[in-house]
Order: C-alpha cells, then sequence, then structure tokens
C-alpha cells in the first residue's frame, strides 16, 4: 500500500497512485442501477474486474486464478466502483466515509483466503480516503459468479449532507 496523503484531495490520489479511472462505469448486466442514493449513504451495486476495453477477469480462485492475481483483480473492482461513484456523484470529494464493502469470490470449494482477496479493493479505498476509507466488510467464496468473473464488490459510501 502507498503512503497516504492526509493534504491531498480523493482525486488527486488517486492521480498520486496513477490511476485513471473509466469515464463511465461498467453498465449493468440486469435491470438495477449501478449507483442508488438513500439520505447520505450511497449504494454501488456489484461491479466486477472489467478492465478499460471490456475485457472481463474470470476464472475460479484457487484453481485458474491465484490469489494474488485475484487481489488484483478486486483493486480493479475497486477502481471500477470508483469510477461508477464519482459517474454519480461527479467528485469524489463529496465522499465523507467507505461504510462496508462486501466481497465475493468465485472460488474453489478448498479456496479459504478470501479475506486476503478483498484486501485489494479495502487497501485501495484507504489510500484513496484516508482513515476515511477504512470500512467494515463481509468477503466469502461462491460456487460461480456473473460470467464467471472472479470478484464482485458491493459497496455503500456516505456523503456530505449538502452534496
Amino acid at each position: 500500500m502507498k503512503l497516504f496523503d492526509p493534504a491531498g484531495t480523493p482525486e488527486s490520489r488517486l492521480k498520486h497512485l496513477g490511476i485513471v479511472l473509466p469515464k463511465s462505469a461498467p453498465k449493468p448486466i440486469g435491470s438495477f442501477c449501478n449507483v442508488r442514493r438513500s439520505g447520505n449513504l450511497v449504494f454501488v451495486s456489484g461491479q466486477g474486474p472489467v478492465e478499460a476495453d471490456g475485457t472481463l477477469l474470470s476464472g475460479k480462485v484457487g484453481g485458474d486464478v491465484t490469489a494474488e492475481a485475484a487481489r488484483d483483480h478486486a483493486r480493479l473492482v475497486a477502481v471500477n466502483i470508483l469510477s461508477a461513484l464519482r459517474q454519480y456523484l461527479g467528485d469524489l470529494s463529496a465522499v465523507s466515509g467507505v461504510i462496508k464493502l462486501l466481497g465475493l469470490v468465485n472460488a474453489t470449494p478448498e479456496f479459504s483466503r478470501h479475506p486476503y482477496v478483498i484486501d485489494g479493493a479495502s487497501d485501495l479505498l484507504a489510500e484513496v480516503f484516508g482513515a476515511e476509507g477504512i470500512h467494515a466488510r463481509s468477503a466469502f467464496g461462491v460456487a460461480s459468479l456473473p460470467n464467471q468473473i472472479t470478484v464482485e464488490i458491493e459497496a455503500i459510501f456516505e456523503v456530505s449532507a449538502g452534496e
């Protein structure tokens, strides 16, 4: 994890990390929206490891995908979550905190390193939002995910009252 710059904004921290968010988040593959707000909470629907060119990263973690590769996939999912969030809010500075993540890992029955995999997303959110990026979380394995993607993560953020 790179050092957090307490003086920076989430946008400047992304730039410092060399991360360019896609202009638009991946489109939902069902009858739902990427982002929904209720009061000061913003819910980001489950996102997957979709590269900027639309390539889906798929496979079975603990089988044909290593835990280390899946951790990188989870980091990419966090990038897509931030892209959906920025597209909805206009600016990530409106975020006052990351509340919770739910991480699903498409894993073999023997695989047990689900928290390690989802740390790829958690670490990135801490790098971008600092102490306010530390969140509650659940991480577990599932038998399959849509399009056989390796990881799916949903997120809940808090935004400033005036945003």
